[in-house]
């Protein structure tokens, strides 16, 4: 019984360590959404027929800016911000680069020693 008890959390934390490789493997690569999807909605919400243009445009400058940062990001944040902007159903490179570029400003807060906050205690 215990062996067997060995045998199953060795596989987990095997399974668990090939399932992290994984995601950071797939953070290497610069991925690819589809924005349409998301910028019909922002046009049915602004009630602006143009706008879907007028996204997809602004889309194309965050996923030029997320491309020319991408071999110089943290891999850790890669790995994080890939799922986050990916958790609604219609990414969006502006949630992307946007979570990318608050994770390297806390990194760089916390290098420095300054603490971070959440507001709390705050008159």
């Amino acid at each position: 019984m215990l062996f067997l008890l060995r045998a199953m959390l060795a596989g987990s934390m095997i399974g668990a360590t090939v399932a992290g490789s994984v995601a950071l493997a797939a953070a290497d690569a610069m991925p690819n959404f589809s924005v349409e999807p998301s910028c019909r909605a922002a046009a049915r919400n602004a009630a602006q027929p143009d706008y879907t243009a007028v996204c997809r445009n602004s889309e194309q400058k965050a996923r030029d800016e997320v491309e020319r940062q991408w071999p110089q990001l943290n891999a850790a944040d890669k790995a994080q911000c890939v799922p986050t902007a990916t958790a609604g159903g219609n990414p969006t490179y502006t949630e992307l680069l946007t979570c990318l570029e608050l994770a390297r400003e806390v990194r760089q807060i916390h290098s420095k020693g300054q603490p971070t906050t959440t507001g709390q205690g705050v008159k």
